[in-house]
């Protein structure tokens, strides 16, 4: 019994330093490195003497108990996990994981992301095999609530003041905490998001009334559809199906009295849309992780498949039963008059997709004011007769700007505010154009489909390239050189030292 009671106080002496609060890293720079004092002794050895190293000392790092190591890596696993399904990018993971762990006490770790697995490794020198761990990541869901407590925590362990054990029971509350509203209210956003957006495409309160409802109606379905696991794609079939009908019912019914009727569908294909990962896969593709973005940019295609199939199939549907023609909704002609509604549309419905992802009141109200500025800017230069491609993305460089080096002050994670910032800006007109081309019309013409893959595409690199261009202001130019190591949307700003003593 006193042997294992002595066994059992030198593991808890060798747990201490990485399961309570680390402590500074400044105090860990001034160890001596012993790989680089053996090299040093065999450079300036006598030429007579051959250099002796000790065969009893071991070469490489210190670990700690493989207990310690394996809690410290769940820990790190479940929370890059958190990040992964909320839609961070692969090199933001990395860079989380490897703070953490640096952070706890381990030394060289190497992390490797993909789109549905995260895989780290622990070398633990050259006596010790090294410890590895993979965590798979099944389930996605939007809520930035829980990304910014995941976020919150992560700084805390970075900066010293919490250990493991107690990280491991908070990140414990936060993944098993249900969302911070009712579903329903979500649904209501969800609708409240086609609202505003019909109003940015110009129509009226009449066609935004229809959209509220009918986009309320979709969610809704989906959500009953997800009850059965029916994958996402046909849930993507059929939002787009009963979008489209349902307003050709309504234009037939005669109850808008409107020339744009089929801005609905605009505004519903809009809110289908915003779902999809397209900054992510961007970042990804923009920061070198190759498999991981074509991970992404299958499923971002994949899911416009889908919404394509069901806008298709309800206009061949028309066509078959010789329903009356909807007229092509055309680009509204913007005015400088317009302009304080195209901004007042784009500050509502970013703030009514933040709500529907579960934001907090404060992530809300900045990504209000990032789709403010950025429905701004790119009205703005529509009226100056520029491109949309080119206007919007301009528009999403602006906004990463902007999120980027506000939204670290605030404590608002900048992928809530890049992804909320760009959603009014989302192609639906022209998506809904494209298709409508080449569901009804004869020999339709491509180009306008392909000019809103473009748009997408804009949007995504500009917000990317924004959060890049807002690194050297948030941190100081003095230091420029050392903190451009890629675009972050989230996660930790500080560059981790890897230690090797």
């Amino acid at each position: 019994m006193k042997i294992n009671e002595h066994a059992d106080q030198g593991a808890h002496r060798r747990r201490w330093p990485i399961l309570e609060p680390p402590h500074p890293r400044s105090s860990q720079r001034h160890r001596p490195n012993l790989l680089r004092r053996r090299a040093w002794h065999i450079l300036e050895a006598p030429t007579a003497e051959q250099p002796v190293v000790d065969v009893g000392e071991t070469l490489g790092p210190q670990p700690p108990d493989d207990a310690t190591v394996n809690f410290v890596l769940d820990l790190a696993l479940r929370i890059g996990e958190v990040q992964m399904a909320s839609g961070a990018g692969a090199s933001d993971v990395t860079a989380t994981i490897l703070a953490l762990t640096s952070a706890l006490g381990l030394p060289h770790c190497e992390v490797d992301v993909i789109f549905t697995s995260i895989t780290v490794t622990c070398h633990r020198g050259t006596d010790l095999a090294p410890v590895t761990a993979l965590r798979v990541v099944r389930s996605r869901s939007l809520d930035y609530t829980r990304l910014t407590e995941a976020e919150i925590l992560v700084r805390k362990i970075v900066r010293g003041n919490m250990g493991a054990e107690e990280a491991h029971t908070e990140l414990q509350r936060v993944t098993s905490a249900p969302h911070p509203y009712p579903r329903w209210v979500a649904t209501v956003a969800w609708g409240g998001l086609a609202a505003f957006i019909t109003l940015l495409l110009g129509g009226g309160p009449d066609i935004a009334a229809v959209a509220f409802v009918i986009s309320s109606v979709i969610d809704r379905l989906g959500r009953y559809l997800n009850r059965f696991n029916l994958p996402f794609f046909f849930q993507q079939v059929v939002g787009g199906l009963v979008a489209t009908l349902s307003a050709m019912v309504i234009v037939n019914s005669g109850i808008l009295t409107t020339d744009k009727p089929t801005l609905v569908v605009a505004a519903a294909v809009t809110v289908l849309l915003s779902g999809l990962s397209t900054v992510s896969a961007v970042q990804d593709a923009i920061t070198g992780y190759y498999v991981t973005a074509a991970g992404r940019t299958m499923e971002t295609a994949l899911m416009s498949a889908g919404l394509i199939a069901g806008v298709v199939l309800a206009l061949k549907i028309a066509v078959f039963f010789k329903l009356p023609s909807t007229p092509l909704p055309e680009v509204s002609n913007s005015t400088l008059q317009q302009l304080p509604v195209v901004v007042l549309g784009g500050a509502g419905a970013a703030a009514c997709f933040a709500f529907a992802s579960y934001s907090t009141l404060r992530a809300l109200l900045v990504g209000a004011a990032a789709g403010a500025i950025g429905a701004f800017v790119y009205g703005g230069l529509v009226l100056l007769h520029f491109q949309a491609v080119s206007a919007s993305a301009i528009a999403a460089t602006l906004v990463g700007f902007c999120g980027g080096v506000l939204s670290r002050r605030l404590r608002v994670t900048p992928l809530v505010v890049a992804v909320s910032g760009i959603t009014p800006l989302l192609p639906g007109l022209s998506t809904y154009r494209g298709l409508y081309q080449l569901g009804v019309e004869p020999g339709g013409n491509i180009s306008t489909l392909m000019t809103a893959v473009a748009v997408g595409l804009a949007l995504a690199a500009g917000v990317v390239l924004g959060e890049y261009l807002a690194q050297p202001v948030r941190t100081g130019l003095g230091r420029l050189e050392r903190k451009l190591a890629g675009p972050r949307m989230a996660g930790p700003m500080e560059p981790s030292d890897r230690r090797l003593e």
